[in-house]
């Protein structure tokens, strides 16, 4: 029952995707500025044991990528709650939780997509990186959008207002991308800020992908990004079924 809820809601929105192919598209234009006009900039800083300067940065990139993009999901909701979409789904026998899922899966294969296209365009300009790494990295991308999607819906269920909705993701979103490290290592910066950016989860998605893509699959980055990604999909998506069981109630 669950899975068959899931397929509905997912091809739902799959198919509005598929309608707008611009849109699709459109979303990994500001990661590939990044990949071509900061990329080049790295190439003769010294990195020492964290790869060549695209196994640095794509890697970042791709989770850039989810980061926005799924925070931002919200978005949508907020809009079919004005129409009254949300109400109708919500008082039909379909499962909370595959409400939910079917429309983060969809935002998945959306970035995974994008994420596809930003790799094809990084070989071009250089990138060297292992096959299983790479598929490693999607995989992450795929984790990371699932939990930002669902925390992003369940925000926007709370709040329903596109004024409130936006000023708090930022706020969200800004520290993140820059505490993370997802443009170059913290490890190259001051002391302090390496350390304060241990208390920002992302950070250790982006260790374990950078570690990813330099063929270390057993480092101690690898072990502490998966258990930090499938920890916060698993805890996303509980407080997104919660809220969409309770929002409105």
């Amino acid at each position: 029952m669950l899975l068959h809820d899931t397929a509905l809601i997912y091809g739902r929105y799959a198919r509005q995707i598929l309608r707008s192919r611009f849109a699709l598209l459109f979303g990994v234009l500001m990661p590939l500025l990044y990949l071509l006009f900061f990329g080049p900039l790295l190439t003769d800083l010294p990195l020492g044991e964290e790869g060549s300067s695209w196994q640095v940065l794509v890697p970042g990139l791709l989770l850039q990528l989810g980061l926005f993009g799924a925070l931002f999901a919200g978005f949508m909701i907020i809009v079919e709650t004005g129409q009254g979409v949300v109400e109708r789904m919500r008082v039909t026998p379909v499962s909370r939780l595959a409400l939910l899922l079917g429309r983060v899966l969809r935002d998945a294969t959306v970035f995974v997509f994008q994420a596809v296209l930003l790799v094809l365009a990084a070989l071009v300009m250089g990138l060297r990186a292992p096959l299983a790494g790479i598929l490693i990295g999607f995989a992450f991308v795929a984790l990371l959008t699932v939990s930002l999607a669902s925390l992003s819906y369940a925000l926007a269920m709370k709040v329903r207002s596109p004024q409130e909705f936006g000023p708090l993701v930022n706020a969200v979103s800004m520290p993140s991308m820059l505490l993370s490290g997802l443009m170059l290592p913290m490890s190259l910066g001051p002391a302090w800020l390496d350390v304060l950016s241990h208390f920002v989860p992302f950070r250790y998605l982006v260790d374990a992908m950078r570690d990813a893509y330099t063929g270390h699959y057993t480092s101690v980055h690898m072990l502490y990004g998966v258990l930090v990604a499938v920890g916060m999909t698993a805890l996303s998506v509980t407080v997104g079924t919660r809220v969409f069981r309770t929002a409105g109630a």
